[in-house]
């Protein structure tokens, strides 16, 4: 529903706020208007990623996107937890597959806004590394960015290409897809993994080792838990999929923190999981995030949230006499990776 009302309103001028000089960011080589993203999971098909740019929205993800269209799991497969203001979701990558995102995004090219594209691979795959290299072949010439998503609860086996020997592979066939695209198109976008909440933090540094070693440009930290937290909700609590929103909240940027002072200042990081505030926005950033992502907060706090948390950014800059947004950045990294604070932001 939400998607096609998007898609009547059409593109509209984004708000004033979204390109205060203040709020502008430089990081993967490109230049954003602010650090708000929408995440992956909303825009499946590319179906209105002009429109919610239009929101306020810094940059825009779509899909996660996979080679041949796929159904997901089935139904229910997406479940609310109010109370903790949380999704359960096992949607299992449901798309149209690229052909059909790769034909919107031609249709669209030259309108400007930073686009990222997020590709992931078929539950039946026999390749699963081919996908994500068919993905890099097929929208290195048509998006900004590109998100190898894998770190999907919902796909088994998926989060395996995590770690050990087939990230290695992983990352060098990936290196080898970005050589022949940019050959064929003249575009190389940068190339971003997004990774679990639920690696330890040896395997953490692992990753991140192989990831700088491998030209990766950044990391998305992170996607939805299998972990439980405690929760107040009652109903739907146990059923399986991936946890997101406010209760992913602190173990995501206490991770986002240790990421950063693993990666140094010059990678870049994207911090999700809980953003449901400008609060939260700006305590990932102060843990150490170039941009931020949201997904879960937009479905309880509706389509003003992203010019809101934008509003509230400039307030505090102007209260603490501050200049620009991205000296913020890792003003907090140490005390977040040390376990510092609990409880939610203020």
């Amino acid at each position: 529903m939400a998607l096609k009302a998007v898609g009547l309103v059409g593109r509209l001028r984004p708000p004033a706020v979204a390109r205060d000089p203040r709020l502008a960011v430089r990081a993967l080589g490109l230049d954003f208007d602010n650090p708000i993203g929408l995440a992956a999971g909303f825009d499946k098909d590319a179906a209105v990623p002009d429109a919610m740019l239009s929101l306020g929205f810094g940059f825009v993800e779509i899909g996660t996107l996979t080679p041949l269209p796929q159904e997901g799991n089935p139904r229910p497969r997406l479940f609310r937890l109010p109370a903790d203001r949380a999704l359960i979701n096992r949607l299992g990558f449901n798309n149209e597959g690229h052909d059909a995102a790769a034909e919107r995004l031609d249709r669209r090219s030259g309108r400007g806004g930073i686009l990222g594209v997020n590709i992931g691979a078929n539950r039946e795959s026999e390749d699963r590394i081919f996908d994500y290299v068919a993905g890099v072949r097929m929208f290195a010439p048509l998006a900004t960015y590109l998100a190898v998503n894998v770190s999907s609860p919902n796909t088994p086996g998926l989060r395996e290409l995590q770690a050990g020997p087939p990230l290695l592979e992983l990352l060098e066939r990936l290196a080898e897809a970005r050589v022949a695209a940019r050959e064929e198109s003249g575009r190389r976008p940068p190339l971003l993994l997004k990774i679990a909440p639920d690696i330890d933090d040896r395997a953490l540094g692992e990753l991140v080792e192989a990831a700088l070693r491998r030209g990766v440009d950044g990391l998305i930290v992170a996607n939805t838990t299998v972990a439980r937290p405690p929760l107040k909700s009652r109903k739907h609590v146990e059923e399986l999929g991936g946890l997101s929103g406010r209760p992913l909240f602190e173990a995501s940027t206490a991770m986002l923190a240790r990421a950063r002072q693993l990666a140094g200042p010059g990678f870049a990081l994207i911090g999700a999981g809980g953003v449901d505030s400008a609060a939260a926005a700006w305590s990932k950033i102060a843990a150490g995030a170039d941009l931020v992502q949201l997904y879960t907060g937009l479905v309880y706090e509706g389509p003003s949230l992203p010019r809101r948390i934008l509003t509230e950014f400039l307030k505090r800059l102007e209260e603490r006499n501050i200049r620009n947004l991205r000296d913020i950045r890792g003003i907090e990294t140490d005390r977040w990776a040390a376990g510092w604070p609990r409880g939610a932001p203020d």
